[in-house]
This record gives structure tokens, C-alpha cells and sequence, in this order.
């Protein structure tokens, strides 16, 4: 089991890890619209959607993996009225085929009062 950091993405703001490589996959932390910085990402769903997914390239790059070998993701929305806004963004920066599989959910609420939070499970390259 190796634990995955990078300063190319937000650090935890808790005890858990950006991401975790084990038997050939790598399992990313839900990844929520802040900046490497650590600042929120103001904006519309689009902006959020696209920094988390940033977010999430940076740790999957540190990883040794990429978006292109993603197998499963977990979309959070804050409201799913922003599903399609969202799912716009997502089917962009997911373009692989197959895409990966998915759920979508509307959380109760998210960090920060944020919008989106996706996390994702990929193959190493």
C-alpha cells in the first residue's frame, strides 16, 4: 500500500490521504473545487466541476495513472437540478471509452457549501 501526496492538488484538511495505490489501482479521496492552494473555487457548477477534476488529473498523474483509466467514479452534487450542467463537464474531460461507471447522489451538503465533489477509483498506467 503506498500513500499518494502532491502539492499540484489541494492538501487533506483531515486524516486521510489524497490517494492510496494498491494492487494495481489507485483509489482518490473525494476531491472537492479548491484551488492547490486550498481557497475555494468560486463559480457556477461548470468552474467547480472543472477544478475538481483537475484536482483529480494532478493526483492521478502522482499516482502513475491518468483520467483516461478511471473505472469508477462518485459524483456528489450539492443540488441535482445541476446534473446536466455538471454531467456537461464530466462527459468532456471523460472521454475515454468506455467511460467509467458511476453514481450520482445529491449530498445533504458539502464542504465549504461547495457544489460538486467526485472521487474515483483508476488503473495504474
Amino acid at each position: 500500500m503506498r500513500e499518494i501526496r502532491t502539492d499540484a492538488a489541494p492538501k487533506p484538511v483531515g486524516p486521510y490521504s489524497q490517494a492510496i495505490v494498491h494492487g494495481g489501482l489507485v483509489f482518490c479521496s473525494g476531491q472537492i473545487p479548491l484551488a492547490p492552494s486550498g481557497e475555494p473555487v468560486a463559480g457556477e457548477i461548470e468552474a467547480q466541476t472543472e477544478r475538481v477534476i483537475e484536482n483529480l488529473a494532478a493526483v492521478l498523474e502522482a499516482a502513475g495513472s491518468s483520467l483516461r483509466n478511471v473505472l469508477r467514479t462518485t459524483v456528489y452534487l450539492a443540488d441535482l437540478s445541476h446534473f446536466a450542467r455538471m454531467n456537461a463537464v464530466y462527459e468532456r474531460r471523460f472521454d475515454g471509452k468506455p467511460p467509467p461507471a458511476r453514481s450520482t447522489i445529491q449530498a445533504g451538503a458539502l464542504p465549504r457549501g461547495l457544489l460538486v465533489e467526485i472521487d474515483v477509483i483508476a488503473a495504474l498506467d
